[in-house]
């Protein structure tokens, strides 16, 4: 089987894709990433503020300030 690319213009596209179809024509849609796409996915992303981290910052201090105990 051959690949083909082709640009068809949008007016046109819904002919072309029919055409094809009754003629076999396995048509494949490409998962294109438009940039609109790219932002809605980071405007999902949790933002931390520097509260959110201060839990962080004091429970790695309380584990610095553990002792070993003497047997």
């Amino acid at each position: 089987m051959e690949r083909l690319v082709i640009n068809i213009p949008e007016s046109k596209s819904t002919l072309v894709k029919q055409i094809l179809k009754g003629l076999g024509v396995m048509i494949q849609q490409e998962s294109q990433s438009t940039p609109s796409k790219y932002r809605k996915k980071l405007e999902n992303v949790a933002t931390w503020l520097e509260e959110d981290l201060s839990i962080f910052e004091e429970s790695k201090r309380a584990f610095g300030d553990l002792k070993t105990e003497q047997w």
